[in-house]
């Protein structure tokens, strides 16, 4: 196993950066901007909550961040339903994106187990 020395090597971290590298991509030639700036900042808001709560002083903290993290994958996933329906990206960019979403949001809810029982 791996030794963790900062939120970098956190996989969940590395999974929320490429998802939010995949959202930008996917995204760059959208031309409603409002819903463009909501999905990116949804998206961003999940490797930052990682990170930031990695940072914080109490594992406490550090759960109630990943919860956040968890939430903005739930709000990402909710917009991608939206840009497929506007057709602001394709079918096979939503099954992707949308993919990687979900995992990302199962491996946020495990990993939240996992603080939450073995770091008191």
């Amino acid at each position: 196993m791996a030794t963790i020395d900062c939120f970098e090597d956190l996989e969940i971290w590395k999974e929320g950066m490429r998802l939010c590298v995949k959202i930008y991509a996917s995204m760059k030639e959208c031309k409603d901007y409002g819903f463009k700036d909501r999905i990116q900042r949804a998206a961003v808001s999940i490797p930052s909550n990682i990170s930031e709560g990695y940072e914080r002083q109490t594992n406490k903290e550090f759960v109630q961040f990943l919860f956040i993290a968890k939430g903005s994958c739930g709000e990402v996933r909710t917009q991608l339903y939206l840009a497929k329906e506007l057709k602001y990206i394709s079918p096979d960019d939503f099954t992707l994106l949308f993919n990687k979403a979900k995992h990302l949001s199962s491996m946020l809810s495990n990993f939240i187990k996992t603080r939450k029982n073995n770091f008191k």
